[in-house]
């Protein structure tokens, strides 16, 4: 592993920042970004989201670096092909529950993507909750992370304040 991407593991683990909406009731952990390959025209987003008040429903994502942002899950279809489906719906996020944005499941879809992600940039991405609002994030671009055990998430917390 190169310097630069120890380094920068290094530092994603020790830098703890918190997402809160609405009186830290909802809370963004640990989000980042990621493409396939440097030239990808799409990318994604992971985090876990975190509710410790009422009931609520992430009903949309925007961010400046992508043409279009969606909401995105994996479906597997009769032939037990895995598809990524558009949630126009958006995902509901019970009280006192945590719901895992992770690869192969439940995700931020980035298409049209307006310039490189370049590793270890950060982007702003606003989460918009039926009952919280807006939340800005401070997404982190993580080219080099590999997908954990729990979930493909580290233990570290990043975020924004709410807006």
């Amino acid at each position: 592993m190169p310097f630069k991407s120890i380094l920068l593991a290094a530092t994603l683990s020790l830098t703890p920042i918190a997402a809160f909406a609405g009186d830290a009731k909802i809370m963004i952990m640990d989000p980042y970004a990621r493409t396939s390959t440097p030239s990808s025209k799409s990318g994604a987003i992971f985090f876990e989201l975190k509710n410790n008040g009422a009931d609520d429903r992430l009903i949309a994502a925007s961010t400046d670096v992508a043409n279009m942002t969606q909401l995105h899950t994996h479906q597997e279809d009769a032939n037990g092909v895995m598809k990524m489906l558009h949630v126009e719906e958006g995902f509901e996020v019970p009280a006192g529950e945590s719901v895992m944005f992770k690869r192969g499941g439940k995700h931020v879809m980035l298409m049209g993507l307006t310039g490189p992600l370049e590793n270890g940039t950060t982007i702003p991405m606003t989460l918009t909750f039926e009952n919280a609002g807006d939340v800005v994030v401070d997404v982190i671009v993580d080219h080099d992370r590999k997908p954990a055990a729990h979930g493909g998430h580290s233990n570290s917390t990043h975020g924004a304040s709410d807006s």
